[in-house]
């Protein structure tokens, strides 16, 4: 295959307080991008980019002193901590101006990397998203294993069409990420839009590594937030579900009417102090749920309707002798 029939790749890697782990992801990704080009699979104008989510170490130091030394690496810095998926969304948005298709990784180096030459030969075949799937959560914990599955689980029941067991390690194509661009919504959830483009997909699968330094960005509280982001950002089911509920409550209050009528026709009333303290709690409870749940939507709505930008990006990073050339191909691309 001649370089003019490569595709040109681009790795997209969201970093925010990667300084342990980063000089190792930018090794071990410029050794698979520099075999990948050897053996022809991709155009030597394949490139990393690596996006500094508003870092509070040496992650955009790192980025931008790699640049300068390799070809490979360019860096975007966004002018404040985004949140992942908004993180990786800019990158993707910057990538696919000069790339034929797009892999977006993790930096931790728990993905395998060894798989990226899959995805490229699935790409040739002509799949345009190719999901990077892991085999089993044998190296997961119990209770992080239960939650995450959990979780799919739970996505699927709401009518939400997400790939079981992927994360955001997945190749996309540029016209992918061209009718990626036209969702314009804040509450943001990559694994929920993807899906949706339906273009020709397919699976590739892969064992997960342990993190190779550094700790994890996604504690509990975190993982939480993201889950119950993508149930509502997706789906009304849960709010149908409060619905239904009140109902089956009215209904139940109608009962309980009805046979404090027959009791006391029948003269059998006592005054129950436990059982309307408990009556009171409990619908007190569910109405506080249903209160909760609603604001949630509504708030969801707010941010969409306010359309702020999703990301602000504050400085761009090339090697010095690409940057000349680069700014006349993006200008005339933008």
């Amino acid at each position: 295959m001649n370089e003019n029939s490569s595709p040109v790749l681009s790795l997209v890697i969201p970093c925010y307080n990667e300084e342990e782990v980063l000089p190792e992801s930018i090794n071990q990704l410029t050794l698979v991008t520099n075999k990948l080009i050897k053996k022809g699979k991709i155009s030597p104008k394949s490139k990393l980019l690596f996006v500094n989510d508003g870092s509070r170490d040496r992650t955009w130091e790192i980025i931008e002193e790699a640049a300068q030394q390799n070809p490979l690496v360019r860096g975007l810095k966004l002018s404040r901590n985004v949140g992942h998926q908004n993180a990786l969304l800019a990158g993707l948005n910057e990538a696919r101006n000069y790339s034929d298709c797009v892999i977006s990784v993790d930096a931790d180096l728990q993905d395998d990397l060894s798989i990226i030459e899959e995805f490229i030969d699935k790409y040739d075949e002509g799949f345009d998203i190719v999901y990077g799937v892991r085999r089993s959560r044998t190296t997961d914990t119990f209770f992080k294993r239960s939650t995450a599955q959990g979780f799919y689980r739970l996505m699927n029941v709401m009518g939400v069409n997400v790939v079981y067991n992927h994360a955001d390690y997945r190749l996309m194509s540029k016209r992918t990420l061209e009718h990626l661009n036209e969702y314009k919504e804040v509450n943001l959830f990559l694994r929920g839009l993807v899906p949706l483009i339906g273009f020709k997909s397919t699976n590739v699968y892969y064992d997960r590594h342990e993190r190779f330094a550094g700790e994890s960005k996604y504690p509990l509280k975190k993982m939480l937030a993201f889950a119950f982001d993508g149930i509502t950002s997706f789906s009304v089911t849960p709010i149908r579900l409060i619905t239904s509920v009140g109902f089956v409550l009215f209904a139940f209050s109608v009962l309980i009417g009805l046979y404090t009528i027959f009791s006391k026709i029948m003269g059998n009333t006592t005054t129950g102090w436990s059982s309307l303290m408990l009556s009171i709690w409990f619908i007190g409870g569910i109405q506080l749920v249903a209160l909760g749940l609603i604001g949630e939507y509504i708030g969801k709505i707010y941010k969409e309707v306010k359309a702020r930008p999703k990301y602000i990006v504050e400085k761009l990073t090339y090697h010095s002798e690409e940057l000349p050339k680069l700014q006349k191909e993006l200008m005339s691309v933008r």
